[in-house]
């Protein structure tokens, strides 16, 4: 949201005043604290303060929080960047221009309890800047009378935003359908996955911890490979992070994974099962090994296309998703398969805030993991019928300044 209007004219004041309805969750970036207070600059048309004030409100977006952009932001300063930044942003944007005369304006001013700051602050300087009716181009903005009291002005923004309630995103309930007991997963050992061609696309492994996305160290290796994934999957992750209601986050708990590692984990598994099931043919143990750790060649995660991610609050701590993430379906008493029956109400709410999170953000998820998702890898491109992938197995690089990461030959 954006909320413009003249000095005193109320914006601050409506601006917390929609965070006390709400609480947490909503940033306010005001942009008399940029320029005035951590500038200290004069408000010019190449003042720093107007880039920095979008790139703070895009930051705190892309964290999931809502943000109230609040100022007198005059339009033909500051019009390109709130543009851009409505333009840029996947949710609804709603911009208020709070139209108060300045004779009302001066009567607000002299109402205030700050003596100091009426004191520096005169009603030259106020008349000085004052603008009428300083809309901005191509009418985006409701303009609210200035007879609207402080009330009605915040009750009227929450009911338009969405934010009344409370909680403007609720988590459809997915409860499992015959059909989806009708229709297994399809998994990574289907012979359908194997078949589909690569066409590499060269995106290189970029690390996670750069971007500001929440990363937990449950899988940290010395090289940090477990934080890499292609650049595409790292801006389909920001949206899907932007797709959240407030208060709710990412988590990030493993990316890219090295072919050897990967082959390791389904040989343990896989050996695992045939000292549980000695009677067990080689072709039967492949098949359930893979409905929890992908076969090497077509693993998603040592292409660098899937993520395993989960859900946290907004102090990091992790929502109830019904099982650990990498549960196996033997411990889990198969609750880790997507759609399971046998979670709580909660949890298959939290599970379906984040698929659909992921899969609006262009994600697969592999129904046998609630936690896994991926792009452009073979998986993915057999369940959206795509003619071939982007992306194929491939090496992190070895040293730091090491440009992009090699593709492999996909034998």
């Amino acid at each position: 949201m954006v909320i413009r209007g003249n000095s005193a004219s109320g914006k601050s004041s409506v601006a917390q005043g929609l965070r006390d309805h709400h609480g947490r969750g909503i940033a306010i970036v005001g942009q008399d604290v940029i320029r005035r207070n951590v500038l200290r600059e004069h408000d010019t048309a190449r003042g720093a303060n107007i880039a920095l004030l979008g790139r703070i409100a895009r930051e705190a977006l892309d964290a999931g929080f809502h943000v109230v952009l609040e100022g007198i932001l005059y339009a033909d300063r500051y019009a390109h960047m709130i543009t851009s930044l409505v333009r840029d942003h996947r949710g609804v944007s709603h911009c208020y221009y709070l139209d108060v005369p300045l004779e009302a304006t001066l009567v607000r001013h002299a109402s205030k309890a700050d003596a100091a700051y009426r004191e520096q602050v005169t009603d030259s300087h106020l008349a000085s800047w004052y603008r009428e009716r300083d809309l901005l181009p191509g009418g985006p903005e409701t303009v609210i009378p200035a007879d609207s009291s402080l009330r009605d002005t915040v009750a009227s923004i929450l009911r338009e935003s969405g934010l009344a309630s409370g909680s403007p995103h609720p988590a459809p309930d997915h409860r499992p359908s015959p059909a989806d007991a009708a229709n297994p997963p399809v998994l990574m050992s289907d012979p359908r996955v194997a078949a589909v061609p690569v066409r590499e696309c060269g995106e290189p492994l970029v690390d996670v911890r750069d971007h500001g996305l929440r990363v937990d160290p449950r899988k940290q290796d010395p090289a940090g490979a477990f934080a890499h994934v292609r650049e595409g999957v790292l801006a389909r992750l920001k949206h899907a992070r932007s797709l959240l209601p407030a208060g709710t986050d990412l988590l990030f708990v493993e990316g890219y994974r090295p072919l050897a590692l990967q082959q390791r984990y389904f040989t343990e598994y896989r050996d695992e099962l045939a000292a549980s099931h000695p009677e067990w043919t080689a072709d039967r143990l492949h098949r359930a090994a893979a409905r929890y750790v992908s076969p090497p060649r077509i693993a998603p995660h040592s292409a660098g296309a899937a993520v395993d991610v989960t859900l946290v609050d907004q102090d990091g701590n992790e929502l109830d998703l019904g099982t650990r993430v990498n549960a196996s379906p033997e411990e889990s008493d198969g609750a880790c398969y997507t759609h399971a029956a046998n979670i709580s109400d909660p949890a298959r709410r939290h599970r379906t805030l984040l698929l659909i999170a992921m899969e609006n953000a262009g994600f697969t998820n592999y129904g046998t993991e609630f936690w896994h998702f991926s792009t452009g890898d073979r998986y993915d491109a057999l369940l959206r019928r795509d003619q071939h992938a982007r992306y194929g197995p491939i090496e992190l690089p070895r040293h730091p300044d090491t440009p992009g990461a090699r593709p492999l030959t996909d034998r």
